[in-house]
């Protein structure tokens, strides 16, 4: 394989092009079962009719552990919606129906949402009464299986020539609770500085879903709690500050 061709860099890890194949190559204290936990998420995504790149090896390049999967020709969601702004309302009902798409989906082998989350708020730096409360209404909230992807942004979703949308990155992905989900994609949207964009979005999803936006709005203490144990500073200190944006009753 020639890792001659950068097509993206990421923490951690680099990625890059050879012909037909995309090679997802990791740092080389990136922990192994990280690796083949995302691995195995796609390739039991793939089984769910998504269209998702498939998976077409596991091994090692000089040390480092990568991922080769199919390589997608086509340009991100996110770049069309920077290209053509007058467009956005467009990209972003296109992007809440393939979201919709994507929990309509189950795939029975994939981790438990509940579980992971449960986990990231033990390991966040929150003092142990906001903990408990957290996890409290981690525990009341509805038990689904859908899948859920964890990262669902525009610069995830690579539309191909035809206008076929492929989805990418599926190393958060687990079974739960669609609303969980759209918490996350709105935080996302406002960690950029989009809370315009950000509103737009719960709006649309809500509608399109017949959501309560209370609903998922309950989920976003739990979800920014969960995604505080990762990124840097500027970040923890935002999702953090959505913990007690809500009541807990």
């Amino acid at each position: 394989m020639e890792l001659n061709k950068v097509i993206a860099t990421r923490k951690n890890k680099k990625v890059y092009r050879d012909g037909e194949n995309c090679i997802k190559v990791f740092d080389a204290d990136f922990s192994k079962v990280d690796v083949l936990n995302e691995a195995l998420n796609q390739a039991r995504v793939e089984n769910t009719g998504l269209n998702v790149p498939k998976i077409k090896e596991v091994c090692t390049i000089d040390g480092k552990w990568a991922i080769v999967s199919e390589y997608i020709e086509g340009e991100t969601l996110a770049s069309l919606m920077e290209k053509h702004p007058e467009k956005f309302d467009e990209y972003l009902e296109f992007f809440v129906d393939l979201q919709l798409e994507v929990v309509s989906k189950t795939c029975p082998m994939l981790n438990k949402l509940k579980d992971k989350m449960s986990d990231k708020i033990d390991n966040t730096t929150l003092d142990a009464t906001t903990r408990y409360e957290l996890h409290t209404r981690l525990e009341s909230m509805p038990k689904h299986k859908k899948v859920c992807h964890g990262d669902f942004n525009p610069s995830n979703i690579i539309i191909t020539k035809d206008g076929t949308p492929y989805i990418i990155d599926w190393s958060h992905a687990t079974q739960g609770n669609a609303s969980a989900d759209a918490a996350r994609t709105y935080l996302l949207f406002m960690l950029e500085g989009n809370k315009e964009k950000a509103e737009k979005y719960l709006n649309l999803f809500c509608k399109k879903s017949d959501t309560a936006k209370q609903y998922v709005q309950k989920w976003m203490p739990i979800v920014a709690a969960s995604q505080s144990v990762k990124g840097n500073k500027e970040e923890r200190e935002f999702l953090l500050s959505w913990v007690n944006v809500f009541d807990y009753q």
